[in-house]
């Protein structure tokens, strides 16, 4: 039986639901993220709409540059951005929502995120039947909760994936089987994941700038370039991916992390931060399903944007904030003296984090 991925992503979802829920948020460019406190703002940009995209603001901006380029669009004449707040409770309602229609259409399923999944379309048998049945899906999902999704179809979830986000937004794009390494080939570079900006930046140095240029070199060559990836890349530039749908994709880890408005070595500001942290991340374990975790991860980013983790894992699994407030202040205190932070750096960012869950 022919194999058949679809991968189903939805479009600007943060900010679909906001522009949905808000009927003065439409046709204007948003920004889901961080208060951007007039430019002086801390965090990133969660989600833009495609109207703020057009000004240059993306996922994981910072959001003071995206107050800035709006402030641009603003004197050159343009609408200027509107920024909200992220509500996350209300979005993961909302993907619950869709991943029920979506399993009432796709037997077996994935969910990669919040707002994005892979379904297995093989047993439609042909390429024409699984468009009509996304086709069918994306009408269904509007229907019930107006918004649009993009869907990729081909022979796996790598073509499935870079084929959804071609189509974006609110599109289909079916790719074959036999089409697989035609469809890939004019790509940049950055179209293939595993390709980032410095694996870029070194094939571009051997004048490589799309996949097919990619393709002259031998699996040999890309071993010496860049090693096991060099060896995956190989395979993925070619269309091929055996990766296997994991319809209960286990959640390895659960966390929070918070942005300070101002850095600060503040242990009070700190603690209080740390005590909030554990709370959201208990809250979310039990939303999950889980019982216990036995390894707490604390990260913390400095003024310099240095970013270092520290691990503790537990000889038993708990399952009480008190733990877990427990376990993160003592990964914490090092960073408030000379062991962890000599130089008595500020501090950007705190995350906690839990892992082996049960």
């Amino acid at each position: 039986m022919v194999r058949i991925i679809a991968h189903l992503d939805m479009d600007a979802f943060f900010a679909a639901i906001e522009e949905r829920d808000t009927p003065a948020l439409r046709a204007i460019p948003l920004v889901v993220g961080a208060d951007p406190l007039g430019g002086r703002g801390r965090g990133v940009v969660s989600t833009s709409n495609y109207l703020a995209r057009a000004y240059g603001i993306h996922s994981a901006t910072p959001i003071s540059m995206a107050w800035r380029l709006s402030e641009a669009a603003r004197r050159a004449g343009k609408p200027a951005v509107a920024f909200v707040s992220v509500d996350m409770p209300k979005y993961a309602r909302v993907s619950d929502e869709i991943m029920r229609i979506v399993r009432r259409f796709i037997p077996v399923v994935e969910q990669a995120s919040i707002d994005e999944t892979y379904g297995d379309l093989s047993f439609t048998e042909s390429y024409g039947a699984a468009e009509l049945l996304s086709r069918e899906l994306k009408a269904a999902i509007y229907a019930d909760t107006r918004i649009t999704a993009s869907v990729g179809i081909g022979p796996n979830k790598l073509i499935a994936k870079i084929a959804s986000g071609i189509s974006k937004p609110d599109g289909l794009r079916v790719v074959s089987e036999e089409k697989a390494e035609s469809f890939l080939a004019p790509l940049p570079l950055r179209a293939i994941p595993g390709i980032g900006p410095k694996t870029e930046m070194l094939l571009s140095q051997q004048g490589l700038t799309c996949v097919e240029d990619m393709k002259s070199l031998t699996l040999s060559q890309l071993d010496d370039l860049l090693g096991k990836r060099g060896v995956d890349l190989y395979e993925k530039i070619r269309g091929r991916d055996t990766a296997p749908l994991e319809e209960d994709a286990e959640i390895k880890s659960i966390g929070e992390q918070h942005t300070f408005e101002v850095d600060t070595l503040d242990s009070q500001r700190l603690l209080s931060e740390l005590e909030l942290l554990g709370k959201g991340v208990m809250d979310r374990l039990q939303q999950e399903g889980f019982r216990s975790f036995r390894t707490v991860v604390l990260t913390v980013r400095f003024a310099d944007f240095k970013t270092t983790s520290r691990t503790h894992t537990m000889a038993e699994p708990a399952g009480d904030t008190a733990t877990l407030r427990r376990e993160a202040l003592k990964l914490l205190m090092p960073f408030l003296d000379r062991r962890e932070n000599p130089h008595r750096q500020l501090i950007r960012l705190l995350g906690v984090r839990v892992e082996k869950l049960v």
